[in-house]
């Protein structure tokens, strides 16, 4: 019973750590677009289509795919 608030403590002190402070000159090497979650989203959207319609995984993906052929 004692272990619950330890590790809820425990828990709170971790994610404190991670937090740190971005100074303002460092801010401009954050906005790069290498440092996005997806830096070509073109790119990665026509990669899924491709990939949707060849291997027909409509069922992973929103929307209506095609067969094998690549004809939607």
């Amino acid at each position: 019973m004692h272990l619950k608030p330890i590790a809820a403590g425990l828990a709170c002190c971790l994610l404190m750590v991670a937090c740190a402070e971005v100074k303002p000159w460092q801010r401009g090497n954050l906005a790069k677009p290498i440092m996005a979650a997806d830096p070509s989203p073109l790119q990665s959207s026509m990669r899924q289509h491709n990939y949707a319609s060849r291997e027909a995984a409509g069922a992973a993906s929103s929307g209506a795919n095609g067969g094998g052929c690549g004809c939607n």
